[in-house]
């Protein structure tokens, strides 16, 4: 038999060489229990818990009344062994250091370890139960159909798998409200998936490590209009064009408009834009302050109210675009315009996609500043027909739609010099609205360009792949004349349309799994093609899960790993939106395409 302190020695030389995660493991009690079952209630595991417990308890009255039989000198020996261990653990890891901080700018994959999430079903009850002390049941859903809303869409251009939905919904209506649940998953390391309209196109809001889903729905109010400053202060499910019809009351216009539905939550959360862009900018220049839930439920406020401010990093536009990865918006003051008193819509078609951008460059060159400038190529127009989403039937060609704004004279004034360049560049006709009625007539076709290539799908099979790039005016007319080529000469159902005025364009591709490989080829060349013209791999519907890998052609690895850096100084735990806009983790084999 070993001496006492041999034994003692060997034990500590053991716990020495056990890994630093088993060691920590080795002196905290799991939560997780071996045999749980998935659908065991809250109040069964508790109930098992305490009888654990109990059982454990006695087991230790059982050992301590051994021990009190043993001879005084086995006692000794025990007691002594145990106290050179436990001394000596103490001491161990009581010598160890803190992580020492990272001393380069930026962080590489290599550098981090996977996300430390829990998401168990003991943990996520558990924080079930926490969630409806503060929202109410009503406020908390566990309802499949709400789960499965939530966890994708049939416009996206990612298709989530069966296990990335979120455990839960919770529906907040409060800025402090949001707080209260990120310190809760702060605490219990639970990932989070902000949901605003549900618009999105990249995968935005794809449960892909499960956890709970935060729903602004509630949260739709508008809490304070400036009338005289100009701004606006809203909740983040208000909709951009409910905000309008109510500002109107006021001659009042707010100007971002992308697709019907979205909110302005995703549309800060994006960094959208829409057809007024070429006339008055995206939504980085609309947005004045935020209010921000950070990952640890700290609230912060980037701004006040001015117009214009130097103090201290733009933490403002920073938000803006990071996609729910850094921070929850709660609240947003917005910039507002007067509305303009006069508007028209005029629409040209064209033999080609060529002359047509060739058209919107000559435009912009003239520096006319009409209010919009989109195209809609000949698939387009054919599906517009065909699903009757308008109430006139269009020329099957490349048609451009022009938006004019400003004073009577001046509107008149752009669609004449407007209509020159359109006779110059091929244009085979040109109609220009006369009253209200028919200017909402002629602009229809552009706002159901997504939803007509959606009415043709053949089964329900069938999806849809809606992407964007941008790309130098000057580039413009090539860019879409080769991915109109590439679409043609795939054989799939594909049109293209856009915000041509700032050389933003779509690609709206209609594929089943079968030719899932097809279309995942034309748009991977679309990009590659964008790239390789200095331009960026999505103008205005953000990087999501499906353009994430492409940030590295355009921007260049270490501007990625600076971007890596800013989302673990926010969001450490890597518990907000995971998987969006960067990697945070190694990715799997054969996962990222080759450029």
């Amino acid at each position: 038999m070993l001496p006492v302190n041999a034994v003692a020695l060997r034990a500590l030389r053991g716990f020495r060489a056990t890994p630093p995660s088993l060691q920590r493991r080795l002196f905290s009690v799991s939560t997780v229990r071996p045999n749980e079952k998935p659908q065991q209630s809250f109040k069964s595991q508790l109930y098992e818990s305490t009888q654990q417990r109990l059982k454990r308890e006695r087991t230790e009255q059982e050992r301590y009344a051994q021990l009190q039989t043993q001879s005084p000198g086995g006692r000794y020996a025990a007691l002594m062994f145990a106290l050179v261990f436990f001394s000596g653990s103490a001491y161990y890891l009581g010598s160890l250091k803190p992580a020492a901080l990272p001393k380069s700018s930026t962080s590489s994959l290599a550098d981090i370890d996977a996300p430390p999430h829990n998401v168990s079903p003991s943990n996520l009850q558990a924080a079930w139960a926490d969630f409806i002390d503060i929202l109410g049941k009503e406020n908390v859903s566990t309802a499949l159909d709400d789960l499965e809303l939530h966890a994708g869409s049939d416009w996206s251009s990612y298709s989530h798998g069966e296990k990335e939905r979120p455990f839960l919904i919770l529906y907040p209506s409060s800025t402090e409200e949001v707080s209260r649940i990120m310190k809760i998953c702060h605490q219990r390391v639970i990932p989070v998936t902000p949901y605003s309209g549900g618009t999105s196109l990249e995968g935005h809001f794809a449960s892909t490590r499960g956890g709970v889903c935060i729903d602004f729905g509630r949260m739709d109010r508008i809490l304070g209009l400036h009338k005289r400053d100009l701004d606006v202060v809203v909740q983040p499910a208000v909709g951009w064009e409910d905000l309008n019809e109510e500002l109107a009351k006021d001659g009042l216009f707010f100007p971002p408009d992308p697709g019907p539905g979205a909110m302005i939550g995703g549309m800060v959360g994006t960094g959208c834009s829409g057809t007024n862009a070429y006339r008055y900018g995206t939504m980085r220049e609309w947005v004045l302050s935020l209010t921000v839930v950070l990952a640890d439920g700290t609230i912060i406020k980037t701004r006040q109210r001015p117009r214009k401010s130097s103090a201290g990093y733009d933490l403002t536009k920073l938000f803006i675009g990071s996609e729910g990865t850094l921070g929850l918006v709660t609240e947003a003051t917005l910039k507002l315009t007067v509305k303009p008193q006069s508007q028209n819509v005029a629409v040209a078609s064209f033999p080609s996609i060529h002359s047509a951008a060739e058209c919107v460059t000559q435009v912009v060159e003239a520096g006319i500043p009409v209010a919009g400038l989109e195209i809609l190529d000949d698939v387009q127009m054919k599906c517009i027909n065909a699903s009757q989403s308008t109430s006139r039937q269009w020329k099957e060609s490349p048609t451009l739609f022009f938006k004019f704004t400003g004073t009577p004279v001046a509107v008149k004034e752009q669609i004449g010099l407007v209509q020159k360049i359109v006779s110059k560049t091929a244009g085979r006709t040109f109609e220009f609205a006369r009253g209200e009625e028919e200017m909402q007539e002629l602009w229809s076709a552009r706002k159901q360009a997504l939803w007509s290539v959606m009415a043709m799908k053949r089964s329900p099979e069938d999806h849809v792949w809606t992407t964007d790039v941008a790309v130098p005016m000057s580039k413009l007319p090539d860019i879409i004349e080769a991915t109109k080529e590439d679409m043609t000469q795939s054989r799939l159902l594909a049109g293209i349309c856009g915000h041509v005025g700032d050389g933003n364009f779509h690609a709206i591709i209609l594929f089943n799994e079968s030719e899932k490989k097809v279309a995942e080829g034309v748009v991977h060349r679309m990009v590659k093609r964008a790239v390789e013209m200095e331009g960026t791999v999505t103008g205005e519907h953000g990087v999501g899960l499906v353009k994430r890998d492409y940030l590295e052609h355009e921007l260049g690895e270490s501007t990625v790993d600076a971007m890596r850096r800013l989302k673990l100084a926010f969001d450490p735990l890597r518990l907000l939106n995971c998987d969006k806009v960067v990697r945070t983790e190694q990715p799997a084999a054969g996962e990222i395409k080759e450029w």
